[in-house]
């Protein structure tokens, strides 16, 4: 199985990048520096991570040895078994994680959709459950933008997810999210759907295939409208940029800074003509095969029903379970596995 994981390989990249990193005018370039110090990391945890598992492997089979002079070590056996499995169906994961951009930050968009003031109670339960999900993981987030709802909730939100394959596990969560519950927002007290969009970017350096032309900008400033207080609210702080090309338009209004606003929503603008680059070589090749691909408002994934039963249910890969309060604090996991199966499987059967 170390052919499998490509261990030596790794190995010699780490010997590699560790020496490279060595060199006197290695930090003369920090977005570089920066890069090449990620993968190092980033190499150095899974070939540990098998190591580990190597030597799990091997004790277990000492105890397996010693099995038959010892009954009470069938259960240390069994527990140790499960241990192992589980941890190479981590690495196997890792494995799946091979697009270009998995290993990078994410950029993770709630959008309130059909539903009123329920969608924008939807949209700031599903920001909690992201965050939430995202510290189980051990990630860092940040809240780079958020718009408040007039009565409840909210109606947009952007935050940075970063750590290790950021990306690669929380694409699978873009799509439409629909939610069916009691409203509290309803005097009746009637059942009521709400949707919500989630948008993953990646997180993208400046040194990319995408290239941002300042005469293809248009830069406006106005005053925030959100929180903040008085200076948020008495100067053009909010930044909102449009690239012509595209029509994409970002904002940002949540830092004090006018500058600071700036970058983020550069760095946000980045990451959506990075994903738009994406989105179109897969369509491309959706149409040479022949497929549809479905994308946008239309792309419902999942659906969380609270009432008149229990259940969150994916649509892609048809996984569900009915502890949807567990899911709405941020175990995800499953789900997301699931869906990173299914594409491995879908790409085996090319």
């Amino acid at each position: 199985m170390g052919c499998v994981f490509d261990i030596p390989n790794k190995q010699r990249e780490i010997e590699e990048l560790e020496a490279r990193s060595g060199e006197p005018d290695f930090w003369n370039d920090p977005a570089t520096a920066q890069r090449v110090m990620r993968r190092l990391g980033s190499l150095r945890d899974q070939v540990e991570t098998w190591t580990q598992l190597r030597r799990q492997a091997a004790d277990l089979r000492e105890l397996i040895d010693l099995a038959d002079a010892d009954e009470d070590l069938r259960s240390e056996i069994a527990a140790e078994a499960e241990r192992v499995r589980r941890g190479v169906e981590q690495l196997e994961l890792h494995l799946l994680l091979n697009g270009p951009y998995d290993d990078n930050d994410a950029i993770l968009a709630v959008h309130a959709g059909t539903g009123g003031v329920d969608a924008q109670d939807w949209a700031e339960m599903l920001l909690r459950m992201y965050l939430r999900w995202a510290s189980s993981k051990g990630f860092q987030t940040q809240v780079l933008d958020v718009t408040e709802g007039e009565e409840a909730g909210i109606k947009s939100a952007t935050i940075e997810i970063r750590g290790r394959n950021a990306y690669g596990y929380a694409k699978a969560e873009a799509g439409t999210h629909r939610l069916v519950r009691l409203s509290p927002f309803d005097a009746a007290h009637r059942r009521h759907t709400a949707f919500a969009l989630v948008e993953v970017l990646p997180q993208v350096e400046d040194n990319t295939e995408v290239v941002i032309r300042d005469e293809d900008l248009r830069i406006d400033t106005y005053r925030s409208s959100g929180a903040g207080g008085q200076h948020v609210n008495k100067t053009d702080s909010a930044v909102r940029i449009t690239h012509l090309p595209t029509g994409i338009v970002v904002t940002c209004q949540n830092e004090r800074s006018q500058i600071q606003n700036r970058e983020t929503a550069m760095k946000i603008l980045r990451a959506r003509l990075t994903e738009l680059a994406l989105r179109q070589r897969a369509e491309e090749q959706a149409k040479l095969k022949g497929e549809h691909v479905a994308v946008g408002w239309g792309n419902r994934i999942r659906s969380y029903v609270l009432q008149p039963y229990t259940m969150v249910t994916d649509h892609r890969t048809e996984y569900s379970t009915s502890n949807v309060q567990a899911v709405l604090e941020g175990e995800i996991d499953p789900f997301i596995e699931a869906y990173l199966h299914q594409q491995l499987g879908e790409r085996d059967g090319e």
